[in-house]
């Protein structure tokens, strides 16, 4: 069931019909993002702006706005826009910060929080889609992110600490490895799947030595690779 009327994105001009990716996207700002509590400028800024229609394959970019997730290939989704919406109001991005993303897939959350912060380092497994965002990137002059090819959950300890760090994927458990690859006062933010099949966006923060995770909604979104439940044996 679609949360959001699309008709008024759809002009007809000489008896054919186009999108209109600019009404289509103020209605997601409008029906999907301010409704469900987001309130950081710089969020709707950037889905007001950001042309999600080129993060999608071809056949999906007409439906790239609805209140869903989006298949793009080998498993992977594109996270519900109020999701990600939420998951970057949460984290309250600052442009003078450093982020990573792990599991950087079509690139949208990436180049929304590349749009917030002074630089983004991006880490996806998958080299398909690694060339994809690169040339999406080009495209769109986005040039404040280091696109890394490597296990997504290793992240990418070089360049660390990371003042923001974004899962664009849900985990069933979140690495210390990561962790640790936080700055001091840095957050870091991901949805954990539990053993009960309930996502829980959790909230990572560090102060000096003391780390600290909460709970702040619920929400669904499918797993990384790599971030599975382990099967557990018993005999």
């Amino acid at each position: 069931m679609l949360s959001h009327p699309i008709t008024n994105t759809i002009e007809t001009i000489f008896g054919i019909k186009f999108m209109d990716y600019v009404a289509a996207r103020q209605n997601m700002v409008d029906c999907q993002v301010l409704p469900n509590r987001v309130t950081n400028l710089k969020v709707v800024e950037g889905m007001l702006s950001l042309p999600r229609e080129k993060f999608v394959p071809l056949e999906l970019m007409d439906v790239a706005y609805l209140d869903g997730s989006l298949p793009l290939g080998s498993g992977r989704y594109l996270m519900k826009p109020m999701i990600m919406a939420r998951l970057l109001d949460t984290i309250e991005p600052d442009n003078q910060e450093v982020a990573m993303v792990v599991g950087c897939a079509s690139g949208y959350l990436t180049a929304l929080l590349a749009s917030m912060v002074s630089s983004v380092v991006a880490v996806e497994v998958d080299k398909t889609f690694n060339l994809r965002v690169g040339e999406t990137f080009k495209e769109l002059g986005i040039d404040n992110v280091l696109l890394v090819k490597g296990s997504l959950n290793g992240g990418f300890n070089k360049q660390s600490p990371y003042d923001v760090i974004v899962f664009d994927g849900a985990v069933a458990v979140i690495p210390d490895s990561i962790i640790e690859q936080l700055a001091d006062g840095g957050r870091l933010i991901a949805i954990v799947i539990g053993e009960d099949g309930v996502g829980r966006v959790t909230l990572v923060t560090r102060h000096g030595e003391v780390i600290s995770s909460r709970n702040i909604f619920e929400a669904s979104a499918q797993l990384l690779p790599g971030f599975e439940h382990k099967v557990s044996f018993s005999f």
